[in-house]
């Protein structure tokens, strides 16, 4: 059974992006040789990333053309990809397919042997399958800054999500990554 794990980066005050889409400059006061270990380590964990539309917009047009990205950029290229949407029709970007419903589809990929699915970025999506029982495991790069406003990670949710602190680390910056698994009822 494969696990279904998001990934994203946070701001103390709970952002994951800034007012305006793909606002995420705060990833550089995160960035350095631990995360970047942490991120390279992924591409060996996972087969298979997840986004939904305007993420994996945005991911599409960054990575194929990345420089100086080396063993990050050949996985992301690499690793096989599910956009979902209800719009798009044609992914643009190599080993990647479109899913219209990811419910259905994930509760089917997670049934099969193999590698952990990631979820990267994709808060509303991340949230819409968190509230379907479907998330195995949530990481989290807390960014010690203060953002002030923009995309809260996690949505309004109608009552209390226990969750249980797997591992936390600190990196050399002051970030710290935490694993979270949610409490199954």
């Amino acid at each position: 059974m494969r696990k279904l794990v998001v990934w994203n980066l946070m701001t103390l005050d709970g952002y994951f992006e800034g007012t305006k889409p793909w606002d995420i400059d705060f990833h550089n006061l995160a960035w350095g040789p631990e995360l970047q270990r942490y991120a390279e380590q992924f591409g060996k964990e996972g087969n298979l990333l997840v986004f939904g539309r305007k993420t994996y917009e945005g991911m599409a047009s960054y990575w194929p053309t990345a420089e100086g990205e080396g063993e990050i950029k050949a996985y992301m290229n690499g690793i096989a990809k599910i956009a979902v949407s209800r719009t798009m029709t044609e992914p643009g970007w190599n080993n990647a397919r479109v899913v219209s419903d990811p419910i259905p589809e994930l509760t089917r990929l997670k049934q099969e042997d193999g590698k952990t699915i990631f979820i990267f970025g994709s808060a509303e999506l991340a949230d819409s399958l968190l509230k379907a029982g479907l998330i195995d495991e949530i990481r989290v790069c807390l960014v010690p800054v203060i953002l002030g406003g923009g995309n809260p990670l996690f949505k309004q949710a109608e009552g209390q999500v226990p969750l249980k602190l797997i591992e936390s680390s600190t990196t050399e910056g002051g970030a710290v990554i935490l694993r979270y698994e949610p409490v199954k009822a």
